[in-house]
């Protein structure tokens, strides 16, 4: 889990790509990734630009190991 920042009860990471392509392929990519572990970030997207919070909304918006695993599996994607 590289890099990721606690935020406000959320860990949060911003991802830089070559150009919006690049960044929509990552963001399939993540989702295929969220649907596989029922587990949805909440993100945002602005051109070459992908942020991301986690957070387990169903044990109350707090971090848990669910969310370090995701942040983990995300970063795998990139590596």
């Amino acid at each position: 889990m590289k890099n990721w920042e606690e935020q406000n009860g959320q860990l949060y990471k911003e991802y830089e790509f070559k150009n919006f392509v690049e960044a929509f392929d990552f963001m399939s990519k993540v989702a295929l990734l969220a649907e596989k572990s029922d587990h949805h970030p909440t993100w945002e997207n602005t051109y070459n630009k992908v942020k991301i919070w986690l957070t387990t909304h169903d044990q109350g918006d707090v971090i848990t190991e669910k969310d370090r695993q995701m942040a983990s599996d995300i970063d795998k994607i990139i590596s």
